[in-house]
C-alpha cells in the first residue's frame, strides 16, 4: 500500500512522514511538496504537489493508494478550490482513501470562522468524491507557546482574550502518531476525530510554562478588541486578526471539545504534566 503525504516539507507533514517510517517501509511512502527540493531530507520518494495544479497532482498521485491531505495555508476562499484540486486529482489517479487534517474552532462570528468554514466544506467534499475517508480535527498546537517563551519572559505574562476558556491543545508529534494509524488502519474509515489532549485554561498554561522554564509568568486576560489590536500591531492585519479569532473561539468554549485521540491513535494523548516535565528535563 503506497501512502502519499501532501505539504510534506511543512512541520506537520514532515512529522507524519517520520511517524509513518516507524511502521511502514520507506519504499511505500511518498512525500508531495510544492517545492520538492525542500522535502529531500525526509529520505523517501518526493514528487511535485502544488495544490493549484490539478493535472500535475494527478500525475504525482499515480500508484498512490492512500493520501493524506494537509489543510492548505491560503485564504479560505482559495483554500476550498485548492483542496478540490487535490481531491479531483486523487480521484483521477485512482486513490482509494483520503485522510484530511482539519481543525477545531468557532464556526461562526469570529475572525477565524472563515477558516473553520473552509475546512468544513472540504470535510463534505471528500466523502462526496466517493473515496474512503477519515477526518482529523486538530486541536491547537502547543509548540508556538513554547517558542514564544522569550517574549513571555520579557513581559512576565501570558496575555490574550481566552480568559477562563479551556483549549484542547496538542503537539505535532502526537498528531503525527495518530495520523499514521488513521492512514494505515481501515477501522478508522468514515470517522471524524477531534485530536487533542486534556483541555486546559490559560491560567493552567502559565503554571505549566513556569514548571518547564522556571519562570514566574502570570496570565492576564484581555478583551477581544484589545487582543486583536495587540496582535495586529505585532503580526499585521491578516494574521493578527485571525489569531485574535482563534482565542475568541477559546473564550467561547469552541476549542474545548470531547477528544477522540485514543480511538484514532490506539493510546492516550501525552499528559501535560509529563510533557512539561520532559520539556523541563530537556532544558536542564
Amino acid at each position: 500500500m503506497n501512502i502519499a503525504i501532501t505539504a510534506a516539507s511543512g512541520q506537520l507533514g514532515s512529522a507524519i512522514v517520520n511517524a509513518l517510517l516507524d511502521i511502514n517501509p520507506k519504499e511505500n511512502i511518498i512525500a508531495l511538496a510544492r517545492t520538492p527540493e525542500n522535502a529531500k531530507a525526509l529520505g523517501v520518494e518526493v514528487r511535485s504537489g502544488d495544490y493549484n495544479n490539478s493535472a500535475q497532482l494527478a500525475q504525482s498521485l499515480q500508484t498512490v493508494d492512500v493520501l493524506l491531505l494537509v489543510s492548505g495555508m491560503d485564504a479560505p476562499d482559495k483554500r476550498i478550490q485548492q483542496h478540490r484540486n487535490v481531491i479531483h486529482a486523487a480521484k483521477t489517479a485512482g486513490v482509494k482513501k483520503i485522510v484530511y487534517t482539519s481543525v477545531q474552532g468557532a464556526e461562526e462570528n469570529t475572525a477565524f470562522s472563515p477558516v473553520i468554514q473552509s475546512n468544513r466544506q472540504t470535510e463534505q467534499d471528500i466523502p462526496e468524491s466517493g473515496v474512503d475517508w477519515v477526518i482529523g480535527r486538530n486541536g491547537i498546537y502547543i509548540e508556538p507557546d513554547i517558542e514564544y517563551i522569550d517574549s513571555y519572559k520579557k513581559s512576565g505574562e501570558i496575555a490574550n482574550c481566552a480568559n477562563n476558556g479551556k483549549c484542547g491543545y496538542t503537539t505535532r508529534s502526537e498528531l503525527a502518531y495518530a495520523y499514521a494509524r488513521m492512514l494505515t488502519e481501515s477501522k478508522h474509515n468514515g470517522q471524524t476525530y477531534n485530536l487533542h489532549g486534556e483541555s486546559m485554561s490559560q491560567y493552567q498554561l502559565a503554571d505549566y510554562m513556569n514548571l518547564a522554564f522556571g519562570t514566574s509568568l502570570i496570565y492576564t486576560p484581555m478583551t477581544v478588541e484589545e487582543y486583536q489590536q495587540d496582535r495586529v500591531a505585532e503580526l499585521g492585519d491578516f494574521i493578527g486578526t485571525v489569531i485574535a479569532g482563534i482565542y475568541q473561539g477559546i473564550l467561547e468554549g469552541k476549542a474545548d471539545n470531547p477528544s477522540h485521540f485514543n480511538l484514532a491513535a490506539g493510546r492516550a494523548h501525552i499528559g501535560w504534566d509529563k510533557y512539561f516535565t520532559d520539556l523541563k528535563q530537556s532544558l536542564a
